[in-house]
């Protein structure tokens, strides 16, 4: 098990942008299984920019596994505790942050391990595989805060990746088949049953703890095969775009409804965190793409950067 300090703090100051939140499409179907139904009346999202309120600013903290060749910090929760995931020559494997110290996370017996969400009972989610399976595997996996790991699996499907686990032990995330497009669907596994997303190649990313909102993404068949963000209130689902973008998604939301994800326009790939008050774009200075995962409930952001060719993790710290 590797448990090594966290030394690496480089804070710098925040490139950030702000603008105006796109009006929301028309709402999609959402197919339903075990009575998961659509309500009949659509809610209204309050995406509207405040410009009475100030959109919030960051500071910036590196973070790298020791060793690693790459690490991509995927999930935080309320006490700042990060989730995700390292790579070595040998392949994959999960990592949970906490308190400077990095702790290992291999699935027994697997050649490769990746961690995303953290749950508030420090339960983490993932998949594994091994080496030799065909390339679209994935075996979904929670493991509990004393290292106990229990099977994760979408019934009726060949693969699954468990993107976030909610505080009732609810998971999120997709499951898909002998391809990783055309059977993909985003998923809910619950006490109550399974249900699942009825958008082309969508994921389950993220949601408020009661699991009321839902956000994610999905492929927009009809407009060039897009990729789109959603949010998905009580059942309907509303997908969004950052304005000026040609492709974005949302991977988290907080419990006060605080959007992270990714957009890409003519400039590069970006994250960004939507609010009330409109869209902050995350840049790492210095980075040539930079992504938006994770976000608490104080609204520190984790995600990944590029420099030099190399994948970065960073936490913004939110500071106003």
């Amino acid at each position: 098990m590797l448990r090594q300090r966290f030394a690496v703090a480089v804070i710098i100051p925040l490139v950030w942008l702000a603008c105006d939140l796109p009006t929301p499409s028309e709402p999609s179907s959402v197919a339903a299984r075990s009575g998961w139904e659509p309500l009949a009346v659509e809610p209204q999202l309050s995406l509207q920019p405040n410009a009475a309120r100030g959109q919030p600013s960051f500071t910036i903290t590196t973070i790298d596994v020791p060793g690693a060749l790459s690490t991509s910090a995927q999930g935080i929760d309320a006490g700042g505790v990060i989730s995700g995931t390292y790579r070595v020559a040998s392949g994959l494997h999960g990592f949970i942050l906490q308190d400077g110290v990095f702790e290992t996370v291999d699935y027994p017996g697997a050649d490769n391990t990746e961690v995303r969400g953290i749950g508030p009972d420090g339960a983490v989610v993932g998949d594994h595989w091994n080496n030799g399976e065909e390339a679209t595997a994935a075996h979904g996996f929670r493991r509990t805060e004393d290292g106990q790991f229990a099977t994760v699996h979408f019934p009726g499907h060949l693969y699954e990746f468990p993107q976030r686990i909610l505080p009732d032990g609810t998971i999120l995330g997709c499951r898909h088949d002998h391809d990783q497009m055309a059977s993909m669907r985003g998923v809910r596994m619950g006490r109550d049953g399974s249900t699942e997303t009825d958008e082309f190649a969508s994921m389950n990313n993220g949601a408020t703890p009661d699991g009321r909102r839902i956000v994610g993404l999905y492929t927009n068949t009809v407009a060039n095969n897009r990729t789109e963000a959603f949010i998905i209130d009580d059942g309907v689902l509303t997908p969004f775009l950052v304005p000026g973008s040609n492709l974005t998604t949302a991977w988290d939301i907080n419990p006060r409804g605080d959007v992270v994800g990714v957009y890409r326009n003519a400039s590069g790939v970006h994250g960004y965190v939507m609010t009330t008050e409109g869209i902050t774009t995350i840049d790492v200075p210095g980075a040539t793409a930079t992504r938006a995962f994770g976000i608490n409930a104080r609204g520190d952001v984790i995600g990944t950067y590029v420099a030099g060719g190399v994948t970065h993790s960073f936490l913004a710290t939110r500071t106003r």
